[in-house]
């Protein structure tokens, strides 16, 4: 996963989600065809119960939550509504702003480097 991901400037759009819960069931196509919009980002659809050793002590309470991060620098970490175009508007939002960073970023850092550091990550939908 380092190798692949650890590229300068190469974005990384997490979905932190979990096989129990209907709404990210629900969540997972328009997830997935996200992908191809965005082709210049990598997305992942990550289960937080199949790969707690990931998610360490992060403590997601609202599903969807997304981590998105470009290179080695999270940008975005936390719950987002449900709706492909929330996070498309976001997705942009975030290319055209090099500032902008999430409200925990150690939080955010801390689970960006477990994923870099990941030998059993998903694969990408890409």
């Amino acid at each position: 996963m380092t190798q692949e991901i650890n590229k300068a400037g190469e974005w990384l759009v997490v979905c932190l989600c979990a096989e129990w819960c209907g709404t990210c069931k629900q969540y997972q196509q328009p997830f997935a065809e996200m992908a191809a919009q965005f082709p210049q980002m990598r997305f992942v659809w990550l289960d937080v119960e199949d790969h707690e050793e990931l998610a360490g002590d992060l403590d997601i309470e609202t599903f969807p939550s997304i981590l998105v991060a470009q290179g080695e620098q999270a940008r975005f970490l936390g719950p987002v509504l449900p709706q492909p175009a929330v996070l498309v508007r976001m997705l942009q939002s975030l290319l055209h702003d090099a500032g902008a960073k999430p409200a925990d970023v150690q939080q955010a850092q801390d689970l960006l480097q477990r994923l870099l550091r990941a030998d059993d990550l998903p694969d990408a939908l890409r």
